[in-house]
């Protein structure tokens, strides 16, 4: 796939006032999906999966790095706890054109803690601050942090201001801050999205206390008017689950959220627009299946949503399946190309 040191979109960049976000999620967030949501937002930043510095490092990096140009802005979200290992990371993805690194100090994942990275790190905010200053020191673009408001019984928000503290001085640009605290032990990470109690109120004061600074809210959030509300008092949110399961919330957000008024696409016209990237897609060697699994959701709550679903779920994974799969599965949704 093509790379780009530039956004891939004349005027659109990485806004440092005002983030509307999709979160780095395993296994969903693959260039394929951000390919897609870039044709229903222009202006959202994305995030890639989670990478660790020690495959970017000494693994293939044209397989882990490679991206569409017309993915910007685009963020590459980064494991590791070694600020060496990290910032030799951040180099290498600044010079494939990343417009932001981010840190993962949010994952409970029993993975990503025998990995010395993730949420546990939260629990070492000095070890955090040398990460980021490391990175921070090697390269040009934004480097940021993902974290949880606590973990386990370290949860006060004393601990969690002192963290911020920590890695606003090391030079962090924006911290994101997923509403809920991680449990280490106990939960998996499917279930630590959704057992923690949210706590969005935290985040709002973490932003009191830090006015300087940007604060983005991630966790709970479904739709572009709590965003919009959100919006009134922070500096950006980040969608998770809910705009892969309802991408086309997203086509609001470049009006509403950043007064960008350019025409709206259809969802007819987000499928036609899709057709020539899963030809070239396919002409390289893949299978429909890694490009339809990420559009299932996008006739979510409309007429013909189910049968959209049906269609794909039937067809796609064919091993001939071709974009004329796409094409068909929009007429048996109901849909045309007007």
């Amino acid at each position: 796939m093509d790379r780009t040191g530039s956004a891939g979109m004349p005027g659109i960049g990485l806004s440092t006032s005002r983030r509307f976000c999709v979160a780095p999620m395993m296994e969903w967030t693959d260039r394929h999906c951000r390919f897609f949501l870039r044709l229903i937002s222009r202006r959202a930043l994305l995030y890639t999966e989670m990478v660790t510095a020690a495959a970017v490092v000494h693994g293939d990096r044209d397989h882990l790095l490679s991206y569409h140009p017309d993915e910007h802005p685009l963020a590459l979200q980064l494991g590791g706890s070694r600020p060496e290992e990290l910032a030799h990371a951040a180099q290498v993805a600044a010079a494939y054109g990343y417009d932001e690194v981010n840190l993962n100090v949010g994952c409970p994942s029993d993975r990503v803690q025998s990995g010395r990275f993730g949420a546990c790190l939260m629990l070492q905010p000095s070890l955090v601050a040398d990460c980021v200053a490391a990175m921070g020191a090697a390269v040009h673009v934004p480097v940021t942090v993902k974290c949880r408001i606590g973990v386990d019984d370290r949860d006060s928000y004393d601990e969690l201001r002192a963290f911020a503290d920590a890695v606003f001085e090391a030079g962090a640009s924006v911290l994101i801050v997923h509403a809920r605290k991680a449990w280490l032990t106990g939960l998996s990470p499917k279930e630590n999205r959704d057992i923690p109690p949210l706590r969005h109120d935290v985040v709002h004061r973490l932003k009191h206390d830090f006015p300087r600074f940007s604060i983005v809210l991630n966790g709970g959030l479904s739709g572009v008017d709590e965003a919009v509300s959100h919006l009134e008092q922070l500096n950006g949110v980040m969608f998770g689950r809910a705009a892969y399961q309802n991408p086309y919330l997203l086509a609001e957000v470049d009006r509403r959220v950043f007064g960008d008024h350019h025409p709206m696409p259809s969802r007819p016209e987000i499928v036609q627009r899709l057709l020539p990237y899963a030809d070239r897609h396919l002409t390289e060697g893949g299978r429909l299946q890694q490009i339809a699994r990420h559009v299932l959701g996008l006739f979510h709550g409309q007429p013909g949503a189910r049968r959209w679903r049906r269609y794909l779920s039937e067809n796609a994974w064919r091993p001939d399946a071709g974009s004329q799969v796409l094409r068909d599965a929009l007429a048996f949704a109901g849909g045309d190309f007007r």
